[in-house]
């Protein structure tokens, strides 16, 4: 009998808007950042996977090789006129 293992090719980041600042949290990885502008949360949400994936075995975080960054942003209610 053969058996797959299937594992996530997806790295999970949750963004929010606060009152000053973009925070962005890993929903599979944990890491939390924050950053004024969102291209610079890019950047450090990108460095942040970097460094708590640096000299890690991406199979003990069930990730395949490579894996992908997918970004959510959670945008605040809109009122309707």
């Amino acid at each position: 009998m053969w058996y797959v293992l299937l594992m996530k090719h997806i790295i999970q980041v949750q963004v929010t808007k606060g009152n000053h600042y973009y925070v962005a949290e890993g929903m599979n990885l944990p890491i939390v950042t924050q950053a004024k502008t969102l291209d610079e949360l890019v950047n450090n949400i990108t460095e942040a996977v970097a460094l708590a994936l640096e000299n890690e075995n991406l199979a003990d975080f069930d990730l395949a090789v490579p894996p992908s960054l997918l970004m959510s942003l959670e945008l605040a209610a809109m009122a309707h006129t």
